[in-house]
């Protein structure tokens, strides 16, 4: 049996001023904004550009082709996925059928959700183990699976 073993790393990242990657983590082929914090056990493929002063907790995934505005928060355990399932089963390395995901500025997602190939606008909170299916176009706080609008952020 032949094992091959990689470890993890920080490789060819284009990283902006005083960014803090926490080992072990692997975070490669990226771009990193000003003021980013990456927590622990967080994966960060390539093709993904996360803004400035932007927190990434623990144990989250972050796939390829992600962009994640300015000033949001990454909650622990947070997935992002770009593979679909379109033909009803895995793209298999076949990135013609990944789609992207768009965080805005000022977003908060809450530990365990995950996030779908979506877009999400500015000011938006989503709550812990929700489930983003489709594209949020106003800002307010939603829940859930599949992730619906509850009320309006107040202030």
């Amino acid at each position: 049996m032949t094992t091959t073993k990689k470890e993890v790393s920080v490789r060819d990242v284009i990283a902006g001023e005083r960014v803090t990657i926490i080992a072990p983590s692997n975070v490669y082929d990226c771009v990193l904004g000003d003021d980013v914090f990456v927590g622990p056990f967080v994966e960060v493929q390539k093709n993904v550009r996360i803004g400035n002063r932007t927190r990434v907790q623990s144990h989250s995934f972050i796939c390829e082709f992600v962009t994640i505005g300015d000033d949001v928060f990454v909650g622990h355990g947070v997935m992002f996925v770009n593979d679909t399932f379109a033909t009803g089963g895995p793209a298999r390395g076949n990135k013609s059928l990944w789609r992207s995901t768009t965080i805005g500025n000022d977003v908060s997602i809450g530990s365990n959700a995950t996030i779908l190939p979506v877009t999400i606008c500015d000011k938006v909170v989503i709550g812990a183990g929700a489930v983003v299916t489709k594209d949020i176009t106003t800002p307010g706080i939603y829940a859930g699976n599949p992730a619906r609008k509850m009320r309006d952020i107040d202030g």
